[in-house]
């Protein structure tokens, strides 16, 4: 079995601690080197993902919040259009006023030297979809998607206006897309697959190409279960793979997640279809909390079968977890990684 040195740590983007200044101490602070980019933690109301997004869509007058359908993997109130109504006009969703916020942060910590002078300030967005098969009742889900991802660009655009490019990343967090391809949710949409690769590609085109681009695949975590349990990294290769040969820009990174009891070859042979540009990097969510370092160990050498080079992080964001166990699951991911 090939005993794997993974180069890097990459970060999800929640991280549960107070403010985005002790997320950037403390990930810089643990990780030194072996990150490239760090969040700013998705600190406050946004430290369940997406669920802040749910207030911003029950204060449109258009909309009315119909009780949440006990059978739903997450289960919690979602809106539809009101009776006779139509128009729906987004203000802010939060985002851009959220990075500007954390960008301040970083860049008076970068400009003291508290930060090295070669970090960027990672922003992780939701895609659209989630938000929409989360939130929305199936038969709006359509016409109030087309409006969500216009706003969402609109806050890319303030986004990338406010913050050099140079040190700016941007990441698309992609988990339901995926429980559409499985069948779990049903989509609004008919070729599902080729109209998530769509979307996926409009997105990431419309980062300016000076600006890092990665994506996080995901499975799900809330109550720490996935959607479903991946059979393989089938899925996940495919969905990279399209959207690495259909971006009209730089692609930086991928994420993929490793569930704890994967550390077979069948989960990760389909890695070998899996060919990136040279400057484009894998992380793999091999990192659990609750086997350690052993446990980790063991999915990465079960992954360097079948793929010569990645970093190692979470399946998903830190968030839901007790801020208390940061930093040591911040110190395995230094034990696991080589400096880059």
């Amino acid at each position: 079995m090939t005993d794997p040195a993974p180069i890097g740590v990459h970060l999800n983007g929640s991280i549960p601690l107070a403010t985005a200044e002790e997320v950037f101490r403390l990930a810089v602070g643990v990780l030194g080197p072996r990150i490239r980019r760090v969040p700013d933690g998705e600190t406050g109301p946004r430290s369940n993902w997406i669920e802040w997004q749910l207030p911003v869509l029950q204060r449109q007058p258009s909309l009315e919040t119909v009780p949440p359908d006990p059978e739903h993997y997450r289960p919690l109130p979602r809106v539809q259009f009101r009776p006779g109504t139509s128009a729906l006009h987004l203000g802010g969703l939060g985002y851009a006023e959220a990075a500007r916020a954390s960008w301040l942060v970083f860049s008076r910590l970068q400009a003291s030297g508290e930060l090295p002078a070669g970090l960027r300030f990672q922003v992780s967005l939701p895609t659209p979809l989630a938000p929409m098969a989360i939130f929305v009742m199936a038969h709006d889900q359509a016409a109030i998607e087309e409006r969500y991802e216009q706003r969402m660009l609109e806050e890319l655009r303030e986004i990338v206006d406010a913050i050099p490019h140079h040190r700016l990343s941007i990441q698309w967090d992609t988990a339901v897309e995926f429980a559409l391809l499985e069948g779990v949710f049903p989509a609004w949409f008919a070729d599902v697959r080729d109209q998530i690769v769509e979307r996926l590609l409009r997105l990431g085109n419309a980062v300016p190409p000076d600006v890092e681009l990665g994506y996080h695949l995901c499975y799900g975590d809330a109550g720490h279960r996935h959607f479903v349990e991946p059979s393989d990294t089938s899925n996940l290769v495919d969905v990279a793979m399209a959207v690495a040969r259909g971006l009209e820009r730089p692609l930086a990174w991928i994420h993929m997640p490793v569930p704890r009891s994967r550390d077979d070859p069948e989960y990760f042979r389909p890695l070998r279809d899996l060919h990136l540009a040279d400057t484009t990097e894998l992380y793999l969510g091999l990192v659990h909390r609750t086997d350690g370092f052993n446990g980790a160990r063991r999915r990465a050498a079960a992954a360097a079968e079948f793929v010569p080079n990645f970093g190692v992080a979470t399946e998903c964001g830190m968030g839901r977890r007790p801020p208390e166990t940061v930093p040591d699951l911040l110190r395995l991911h230094a034990e696991l990684a080589v400096p880059r």
